[in-house]
C-alpha cells in the first residue's frame, strides 16, 4: 500500500501519504534551502504534495521527480498539472537505482519515507550523488511511522559518497542531509 503503491490500495495510501507527508516535506525544502533558480529532484515522490511545494518556491528553476508506482504518478500529475502544463515540473516513472537523468543537473534532491523500501540504499543515493552537482544537497526524511532507523543512516550516505553527513530531529520526524563534496 505505502511501499510500492497499485491499484485500489495505492490509490488509498496515495491520499493518506499526502495528508501525513505534507509537513515533512515542507520542512525538508526548508532544510534543503531551496532557492527560486534551484534544479530540485524528489525520489519517491508518492502522491505529489512534496513536488507540489518545490513548484512554489522554484520560480525559475525547475522541479523533478521519480516514483516506481504509476498509481504514484498519475496522483503527482493530476495534483501538480498546472506546474506541468508550464513546462516547470517533470514527472518520470522509475527508481532511484537508475535515474532517468544526465550526470550533475541537480542543485538540491530530496526523499520523503522512501529510502526504507530501496532494494539497495547505498545503491540509490551513489545514483543521486551522480545527478547532484557539485555542492548539491541531500535531504532525507523520515516520520515515525516509515520504519527507516536513525541508526546508520549518516554512514549509509558517507559510503555512498557524501559528506558532512548529520542527523537532524524535527519534532517527532527526522531528516537526515548531506553534501556532495
Amino acid at each position: 500500500m505505502f511501499g510500492r503503491p497499485q491499484g485500489v490500495l495505492g490509490r488509498l495510501g496515495g491520499i493518506i501519504m499526502a495528508c501525513m507527508n505534507r509537513n515533512l516535506a515542507g520542512r525538508t525544502i526548508a532544510l534543503l534551502d531551496v532557492q527560486p533558480h534551484d534544479r530540485v529532484l524528489e525520489i519517491g515522490f508518492g502522491p505529489g504534495v512534496g513536488i507540489e511545494l518545490l513548484s512554489g518556491v522554484v520560480s525559475s528553476g525547475h522541479v523533478a521527480g521519480v516514483d516506481v508506482s504509476e498509481e504514484m504518478v498519475e496522483q503527482a500529475r493530476i495534483r501538480n498539472v498546472e506546474a506541468i502544463q508550464r513546462g516547470k515540473v517533470e514527472l518520470r516513472r522509475g527508481s532511484v537505482e537508475a535515474l532517468p537523468f544526465a550526470p550533475e543537473m541537480f542543485d538540491k534532491a530530496m526523499s520523503i519515507n522512501a529510502m526504507q523500501v530501496w532494494p539497495d540504499a547505498v545503491a540509490g543515493l551513489r545514483e543521486i550523488w551522480r545527478v547532484l552537482k557539485p555542492g548539491g544537497r541531500v535531504t532525507l526524511g523520515f516520520t515515525p511511522y516509515a520504519g527507516q532507523p536513525r541508526a546508520g543512516l549518516t554512514d549509509v550516505l558517507t559510503t555512498a559518497g557524501f559528506a558532512g553527513a548529520q542527523v537532524v530531529d524535527i519534532e517527532r520526524d527526522f531528516c537526515a542531509l548531506a553534501i556532495k563534496s
